[in-house]
């Protein structure tokens, strides 16, 4: 088992100085870094085993394709899961975008109700909003307690038999709210709804089993879990994405063509179209094997310490309003300082190396419940350190005495 000292020597960027001071990387929710094993399998592979894959005869594309294949397997067994209903998309936001075209406006009928919650990134709420207007759906919303957990109970009087469609994060970019998408998934089984879970920030951070929680859709990002930019995932239980219509048309989706029609290739290739992200998909499979390797349950553990951490750190400082649940959350912490803008505080703390993320995080409508119009975040990774927690609360206060708030 590697110390998180071994960890971060695995991860380049990370000896870098910014405006003189060590990088103390805080911005995991919006992006991580790169492992030299994801880089070098990336390098290895452009190197030495790139061509387009699929129908190639020659050597390097029936190569290719095998990495690629393998890769869609490496993803489904990273999230325990049928390879056959694993999509490589763009990122979270197009499976998003897929779920509601492909799925939505075939099986979603005027009058029907589409169930989210409050907390979605815009993501998984402006693809439902357009699905809505496009057939005539209710657009419904689970209401927040006030630590930003879900009601439970006024949820289940939202999800009855009209609904057919809940759109749920797995864990809240904002609020870290860690959402029970098992009970969801049950509960919305049971009135014959389906289910979507935006899991962009849970799949990096800790162990998902699809088997156990049971959801129609799971999509997630390369990109947050220590792999390149471009490449996601959309997990669709494979009976379901049979009777969903393409997303896109053109090159490898199809079977057969004709001037006047076409057929569609098997499952999950009918949702692939055109030359696929083959240099991202071998960047995401290196990374899940990396993650893997280290332990999903090490890698919750360990990002929950840090949370922590930085929750009770925070919560003591005079000034400091913190926003979501105090206990189990996701590896992240939101926050605002009184009397610092969010933007001038990340810049100062960029002054002394350290990154963090400032804004509404692509979640407008819940900062509007939270009655603000910006927050600050700091998220944590597998590369995290307490010390780089603390230098965080060591940046708050030199950020107000800056501003002349002490």
């Amino acid at each position: 088992m590697k110390t998180v000292e071994e960890i971060r020597r695995d991860f380049p960027i990370l000896s870098l100085k910014v405006n003189g001071r060590p990088l103390v990387y805080l911005d995991n929710a919006a992006s991580s870094q790169k492992p030299i094993q994801v880089l070098n399998a990336y390098c290895r592979f452009c190197e030495s085993r790139y061509a387009n894959v699929h129908r190639g005869v020659h050597t390097l594309a029936e190569t290719a394709t095998g990495d690629y294949e393998e890769a869609r397997k490496t993803l489904a067994d990273l999230v325990q899961a049928d390879a056959r209903g694993v999509v490589f998309t763009r990122g979270t936001t197009e499976s998003i975008n897929l779920v509601a075209q492909s799925y939505g406006r075939k099986f979603i009928k005027h009058g029907q109700a589409i169930l989210m919650t409050p907390m979605e990134h815009h993501a998984n709420l402006v693809p439902w909003q357009v699905l809505a207007r496009a057939v005539g759906a209710e657009l419904r919303f689970w209401p927040l307690n006030q630590d930003g957990t879900l009601d439970m109970v006024e949820g289940r009087k939202l999800l009855d038999a009209r609904v057919a469609m809940v759109a749920v994060a797995h864990v809240s970019n904002v609020l870290g709210t860690i959402n029970p998408v098992r009970e969801i998934v049950e509960m919305a089984h049971r009135v014959g709804a389906k289910v979507l879970v935006d899991g962009a920030q849970a799949a990096p951070h800790m162990p998902v089993n699809l088997s156990e929680i049971g959801a129609d859709f799971y999509a997630f990002s390369g990109h947050k879990m220590c792999g390149s930019t471009g490449i996601g995932v959309l997990y669709g239980r494979p009976e379901i994405l049979e009777d969903m219509d393409p997303f896109m048309t053109g090159g490898e989706m199809i079977r057969e063509v004709w001037l006047d029609h076409a057929t569609w290739n098997e499952i999950p290739h009918k949702f692939e179209a055109g030359t696929p992200p083959i240099t991202e998909a071998i960047s995401i499979a290196a990374a899940a094997r990396y993650l893997q390797e280290i332990g999903m349950d090490w890698i919750h553990a360990h990002d929950t310490m840090l949370t922590a951490r930085a929750w009770e750190l925070l919560a003591a400082e005079p000034g400091v309003t913190l926003y979501g649940p105090a206990g189990e959350r996701g590896a992240l912490v939101t926050f605002n300082v009184a009397g610092v803008h969010p933007h001038d505080l990340a810049a100062l703390l960029d002054r002394d190396g350290i990154a963090i993320r400032a804004g509404h995080h692509c979640a407008q409508p819940l900062h509007r419940w939270l009655g603000v119009q910006a927050t600050a975040r700091a998220s944590f990774y597998l590369y995290n350190t307490p010390e780089e927690v603390d230098a965080l609360l060591e940046g708050v206060r030199a950020a107000k005495k800056v501003l002349q708030l002490v």
